[in-house]
């Protein structure tokens, strides 16, 4: 499985020059980005969520890494994060984009308690829904279909799109973020990507400043209907 993000030496930590870029990076909202990482340092550690080595450099290669997908989040979207885990790229991105309404879609109990417990403590339950479940169920849902879907290291990217493509309504966006080898997956993936609806495929290098590694981004265009009932809802039922 293709990581989202360039290995680092684990004794690497976050410089002041890459906190500086966060706070200009979620702005108002910070404050609550840096209890975010905290959460993810401690609890997230005991929950297995995420590793005891990554909280020297939570923000370069979790944070930042996920905020780097709002560029390309239209106005007023509403977004599912496919196998959110820690909430990654999900609830960065929501505190990047206080406009957006979020769902952290995932299947395992343990992992949902977390996301939950973090988004209450957060206090974002105006924006962002913790929703337990798996891809390929949840498109069969009436209730979800939504404008972006966004997902980080969860799967190939052939299986990605296969589970991803489907929640998204016609002209909506998955947002990938992936490895250094995003364009050979994309070009492997090619018949997959079609049979799940999918049309359009750019694979972006964005950066943030000098004091992060860029981040890559497959975006895909799905095209073909959903087969789901006109005036269904979009997902946004939580806001």
């Amino acid at each position: 499985m293709s990581s989202s993000f360039p290995p680092e030496p684990a004794a690497q930590q976050d410089s002041p020059t890459v906190i500086a870029l966060a706070r200009e990076v979620f702005g108002v909202r910070f404050t609550l980005a840096e209890q975010y990482a905290e959460l993810l340092a401690t609890d997230g550690v005991v929950a297995g969520v995420i590793g005891p080595r990554e909280a020297p450099r939570m923000w370069s290669r979790h944070l930042l890494n996920s905020a780097a997908l709002a560029e390309f989040v239209p106005a007023d979207a509403s977004v599912v994060d496919v196998g959110s885990g820690a909430g990654l790229p999900g609830i960065p991105l929501a505190l990047a984009r206080a406009d957006l309404a979020v769902q952290l879609l995932e299947p395992l109990l343990r992992r949902c308690r977390f996301l939950e417990s973090v988004t209450g403590r957060l206090d974002l339950g105006s924006s962002v829904l913790v929703r337990r479940g798996r891809a390929p169920e949840a498109a069969r849902d009436l209730d979800l279909a939504v404008d972006v879907a966004v997902a980080r290291a969860v799967a190939p990217l052939d299986k990605l799109t296969s589970w991803s493509l489907p929640l998204l309504r016609p002209g909506g966006l998955l947002l990938a973020l992936r490895g250094q080898s995003a364009r050979s997956e994309v070009a492997e993936a090619k018949t997959a990507i079609a049979s799940a609806g999918g049309g359009e495929v750019a694979v972006h290098e964005v950066s943030l400043g000098a004091a992060v590694p860029p981040t890559t981004v497959v975006c895909i265009r799905r095209v073909q209907a959903t087969g789901r009932r006109p005036g269904s809802s979009r997902g946004r039922k939580h806001r």
